[in-house]
């Protein structure tokens, strides 16, 4: 008995990678229905706390690859819209004499590094036995508001359904039924499974636990100083760690690694502790103890990370008809133009210009 499809493909998320995949999809295969489903608003989730800070580098060629797409993409993107919240800034990169080797392989040749005496503007200090670089091709979003206009921009094209959350998928061998919390039953011929930290929600644990995906705390501080129009973002390339102007909403952002792995998404403690500011200050003071009075907020999120390093797009199940895409280890925004891309490819799309 042949069965009859209500939907050609479901994204299930809407955050910035959710929101991609559907503009991909639909710009590749404009006859294709689609459908984008959400259990809160669109961009509600890590994309709404994310600093949206795109650094024109990678650990990997396929990282590499995707940042160098990626990149290409938002500024066409910028290019043809440019009321949207993105914003380019330039770049100092602060790292130990001995790292100059793993900076020229791991940053693309669109940052244009070059050695600097120090960073602009006096706030920040080269300890000794570190060296400063400056360049360029680095730029950060608001991508809550960003996620929110391409949605916006979708709706004529797809099917964009807030407040729906996805209790079950069944994967057959040729469609998927979504058993949504209205009580629906939605059938697609394909579904794209974008859902940030939550990868291992009920609906999909089963298909999804093979990847071994973890979710990890994030937390930023936001130093109350405004940064001027030309402050780069400062890069601690040894720390992983960076020092974000966030002109638009008027202060900085400092994003440090946090180490506290295997959190609940749903149960996120939003609130600094005094573990969060002492680690991010222990790390901040050797670069920049002028602004450590000025770490007085900030934000505490989750965030979905793989095995390798490298973000995750994969068939699941063996029909493959359910596509992951996500575990981008905190460079969701930076990558998401390419995991669209990517997840479009395995859902066997032909390529078209984003």
């Amino acid at each position: 008995m042949s069965v009859r499809f209500d939907v050609d493909v479901a994204v299930i998320g809407a955050g910035i990678v959710g929101c991609l995949a559907a503009r991909t999809i639909s710009a590749r295969a404009p006859e294709f229905s689609v459908v984008v489903l959400d259990r809160d608003a669109v961009g509600s989730g890590a994309s709404r706390r994310s600093a949206g800070l795109h650094l024109p580098r990678g650990a990997t060629a396929r990282v590499r690859r995707m940042a160098r797409s990626s990149q290409y993409y938002y500024e066409r993107l910028a290019e043809a819209v440019p009321a949207l919240p993105i914003h380019p800034v330039r770049m100092s990169v602060l790292a130990s004499t001995a790292s100059a080797p793993r900076l020229r392989e791991t940053y693309l040749d669109s940052a244009r590094l070059t050695p600097a005496a120090d960073v602009p503007g006096g706030d920040v200090q080269v300890p000794d036995g570190m060296a400063c670089w400056s360049g360029g091709g680095s730029q950060y979003a608001d991508v809550g508001a960003l996620t929110e206009a391409l949605a916006r921009e979708l709706r004529p094209h797809a099917d964009i359904r807030e407040g729906v959350a996805v209790a079950a998928v069944d994967a057959a061998d040729d469609h998927v039924v979504l058993r949504l919390s209205t009580g629906e039953a939605l059938t697609a011929r394909r579904v794209v499974l974008a859902p940030g930290p939550w990868h291992a929600g009920p609906a999909w644990r089963d298909l999804v636990a093979p990847l071994g995906a973890r979710v990890k705390r994030v937390v930023a501080l936001h130093i109350e100083r405004p940064p001027a129009a030309d402050d780069p973002v400062v890069v601690f390339d040894d720390e992983d760690a960076f020092l974000l102007p966030l002109a638009d909403r008027g202060h900085w952002l400092y994003s440090y690694t946090c180490t506290d792995w295997d959190v609940d998404p749903d149960a996120p403690a939003y609130g600094l502790s005094p573990a969060d500011v002492d680690r991010a200050r222990e790390c901040l003071s050797r670069y920049a103890p002028k602004l450590l009075d000025q770490c007085t907020s900030g934000r505490v999120f989750c965030d979905a990370y793989s095995r390798t390093g490298e973000p995750q797009v994969q068939a699941l199940g063996d029909a493959g008809r359910v596509v992951f895409a996500g575990a981008a280890n905190g460079s969701g925004y930076r990558l998401a133009p390419a995991i669209a891309s990517q997840a479009a490819d395995l859902l066997h799309l032909p390529r078209s210009q984003p």
